[in-house]
């Protein structure tokens, strides 16, 4: 296949990869410019351009970044770096770069990733879900990303909490414009929120985690809270795409008791006798999004 090229554009950091086949010969990160448009085009062409010169070769260059490409458009839409919304991102760094490009979500990315060579590789069908700063999903097919004719396959997160209690309607405010999004709690600001709602306290998903390991009832209560709304939605995806393995990622992946516990939950929710649906954290962490951008390619 010769080298492949993956680009990783995150809100905070953006990481470039490179690989010989399978084998992993280049990564280096730097901090994204902060909401300054042409500053991210340079940041990306000089991370490819220095990450070829040094290998002495070109290779093909997959991107991974938030939101997606509208196809009525052709530019971005839906990102959560409001700076590329409306921008013509493909375009104008094919004319920097001088070759195609292709770009797909950083959750799409990150469920090739996973179904290629992490924890979803071998399965048919793979849901990888990222739960972080929000609640991004992909969707792979036989090791195809399914992008869908709006190109939003897998956006679980931006539709209501399913089957919402008494108490948790009309929901939270989304930025979407909506309220009781899956994103408004699944996602770490959500966990946090929900906690400081109940106890009157801040603090952030790390350190509710943390308190739980401790003994801290509360942040036991909240974190079972939070176990039965994921397996909810997680649940509404199973009823309509049936997995057979959906791959968590992001910082709230790291939660292990999720593992055991949302797939004890989930059968009460899912339209089937059994539920052999596989819940498996990912392989290669946050390097998921950079080596499903290569990916991209195959």
């Amino acid at each position: 296949m010769g080298l492949r090229i993956g680009v990783d554009l995150g809100g905070s950091k953006t990481e470039v990869m490179a690989f010989d086949g399978e084998q992993e010969v280049y990564r280096k990160r730097e901090t994204t410019p902060a909401g300054d448009y042409q500053a991210t085009l340079q940041l990306i062409v000089k991370l490819v351009t220095t990450l070829e010169t040094e290998l002495g070769q070109q290779g093909t260059v997959g991107i991974a970044t938030p939101g997606a490409i509208s196809p009525a458009s052709g530019k971005i839409k839906n990102a959560n770096s409001t700076c590329l919304i409306g921008q013509a991102l493909q375009q104008d760094l094919e004319a920097l770069l001088k070759r195609s490009l292709r770009l797909a979500n950083d959750a799409d990315c990150f469920a090739l990733s996973e179904a290629v060579d992490g924890a979803g590789r071998h399965a048919t069908s793979v849901f990888g879900v990222i739960i972080g700063t929000g609640t991004g999903g992909g969707i792979v097919i036989n090791g195809k990303l399914l992008n869908g004719c709006n190109a939003i396959a897998g956006e679980w997160g931006h539709n209501p909490l399913p089957w919402p209690r008494d108490d948790e309607l009309p929901g939270p405010d989304c930025y979407c414009g909506k309220q009781g999004c899956i994103e408004t709690w699944l996602s770490g600001p959500a966990l946090a929120a929900d906690y400081q709602r109940y106890t009157g306290e801040n603090k952030t998903a790390i350190e509710i985690v943390q308190s739980d390991r401790q003994g801290n009832k509360k942040a036991d209560q909240i974190l079972s809270e939070y176990e039965d709304r994921l397996a909810r939605g997680l649940a509404s995806v199973i009823n309509v795409i049936d997995p057979e393995v959906i791959v968590l990622g992001g910082g709230l992946s790291n939660i292990q008791r999720l593992y055991q516990n949302v797939p004890n939950i989930w059968g009460a929710y899912v339209f089937s006798d059994r539920v052999d649906t596989k819940l498996l954290q990912a392989r290669h962490g946050d390097s998921s999004g950079v080596r499903g951008a290569a990916w991209l390619w195959d």
